[in-house]
């Protein structure tokens, strides 16, 4: 199974199907004022385009014939919780960032996790309009591209810290929010919001930040991340310090080991 799964032949499957449906992402325009491109989701500042759609649809097609027993869990669908228990199934997120994309602040991407039994085995990150993969097999390293990636050993002072704002659930949790980022940004060299938790897991997987921490994410923001987290020698829990339960909305912090306790003490 495992020699099947991870053959270099069907990761590139994954990803041909991947920079197609990035192809799609580089091509869309004027959604803002193109009626019906644009739905309302529960919750504010959460929408769906007809692209995530696309995505989304295309990428399962694309994946059922690479894997043809593997279920799909991913953002625009109904999702049973077996789904996860059920042998292989792949975890996606047609495009996660798409206030950026709807916007055309080129800050987005696709994202791709195959997990059995809720383990993973492979996770990919892809950024269109970078052209740069994002990709790790368990037990076998990170990459970007074809380049082995590792995460920052730079001390506290020294950190960039990005983080997620949590829009969905701004009222209940902005206010205290934003008093630990104000401590966060007292204590490191600075701190970025992207507006993609994919690529900023992926940007401390490969060095270029040195933490990521949100309140409050789905699984296909963070599945494919925290595996190539993890092989890029990062350290991935909750915000109290407990490991994901895939599967389930969830606050994220990752930094390298030193920084990651830091970081649990700056934000409790």
């Amino acid at each position: 199974m495992s020699e099947l799964l991870f053959a270099a032949e069907q990761r590139e499957g994954v990803f041909s199907a991947m920079r197609e449906c990035g192809k799609l992402m580089r091509a869309a325009h004027d959604m803002e004022t193109t009626d019906g491109a644009i739905t309302d989701k529960a919750g504010p500042a959460n929408f769906v385009t007809v692209y995530d759609l696309k995505v989304q649809e295309k990428l399962i097609l694309a994946l059922a014939e690479l894997f043809p027993t593997a279920g799909f869990f991913a953002e625009e669908k109904e999702n049973p919780p077996e789904l996860l228990e059920q042998g292989l199934c792949f975890i996606i997120d047609p495009i996660d960032g798409t206030t950026n994309f709807i916007h055309g602040l080129h800050c987005s991407a696709i994202s791709v996790a195959l997990y059995e039994k809720k383990q993973p085995l492979f996770g990919a990150v892809y950024d269109p309009y970078m052209d740069e993969m994002f990709w790790a097999v368990r037990g076998q390293g990170a990459f970007l591209n074809q380049r082995p990636i590792r995460v920052a050993d730079r001390p506290l002072e020294k950190a960039l810290v990005a983080f997620g704002s949590s829009p969905y659930n701004r009222l209940e949790l902005g206010n205290a929010f934003f008093q630990k980022l104000y401590a966060v940004f007292l204590a490191t060299a600075d701190i970025r919001r992207g507006g993609s938790a994919a690529l900023d897991l992926c940007n401390v997987a490969a060095g270029r930040t040195d933490v990521f921490f949100e309140e409050v994410l789905s699984p296909w923001d963070y599945a494919a991340g925290i595996l190539i987290l993890s092989e890029a020698g990062a350290t991935v829990t909750d915000l109290r310090g407990q490991p994901l339960k895939i599967g389930e909305k969830s606050s994220v912090l990752t930094a390298n080991a030193i920084l990651h306790h830091k970081m649990l003490g700056l934000l409790s």
